[in-house]
């Protein structure tokens, strides 16, 4: 008696669980109502167990080795590199400028004095015949031109010191051959040895430099 096609299908589904198939394969059978003479579509699934599926699952790539990184990472070396030379350059070019800056300063000044110390030498010469004209004049004959002429010494005066230029007033000072000059040798007991005793021409300083020696009296 021939089978009907629900027989049909049930024999194939047995002979296909009774083949020894891989355990992660599975059989899976469409079956629809059909009539005699359809044609049977059998279709099979292959299934990946999650162990499987874990191995077969491509790892992630660390992101130093993926595509492109190295290149990336190579670049940003040499950039880093870079940054420090050039602050290297940077620094030395700074510490450099300072130096250059303060020797210029330096050399400003000193030519600054230099010219400063040439004018006031040549001032010193009017000042000296200021207080000579003035010592020259008695408290009798003083009048209203003598008193313009003293505020305008004591204005001149003012006026060296604020260039830097000061007198010595070496009177009763020790004879010093760095800031004075022995022109008389006295004896005078009033004094002790090797002491100032008139200044004859007015030494000046400026600053911490002689601007003209002191010309001296010395008691021996």
């Amino acid at each position: 008696m021939a089978k009907s096609m629900e027989d049909r299908l049930r024999d194939l589904k047995e002979e296909k669980e009774g083949e020894a198939l891989p355990k992660e394969q599975e059989i899976k059978i469409e079956t629809e109502k059909v009539e005699d003479g359809t044609q049977i579509v059998i279709d099979e699934e292959q299934n990946i167990k999650p162990e499987h599926a874990e191995k077969a699952r491509p790892k992630p790539v660390p992101k130093r080795e993926r595509r492109g990184s190295k290149q990336l990472l190579a670049e940003v070396e040499e950039a880093k590199a870079l940054a420090e030379s050039n602050k290297d350059k940077y620094t030395r070019l700074l510490a450099e400028f300072d130096n250059m800056r303060s020797r210029n300063e330096k050399e400003n000044a000193e030519m600054h004095d230099v010219g400063a110390k040439d004018t006031l030498k040549k001032l010193l010469p009017v000042v000296d015949n200021f207080e000579r004209a003035l010592e020259s004049v008695t408290e009798d004959e003083k009048n209203g031109f003598e008193q313009g002429i003293e505020m305008i010494y004591k204005q001149l005066m003012e006026t060296l010191e604020q260039m830097g230029a000061r007198p010595m007033n070496c009177v009763g000072q020790e004879f010093d051959p760095t800031y004075h000059n022995a022109a008389i040798h006295v004896e005078d007991d009033s004094y002790e040895e090797n002491v100032i005793v008139e200044e004859m021409q007015k030494g000046y300083m400026f600053k911490d430099s002689v601007l003209r020696h002191a010309v001296v009296k010395v008691a021996n």
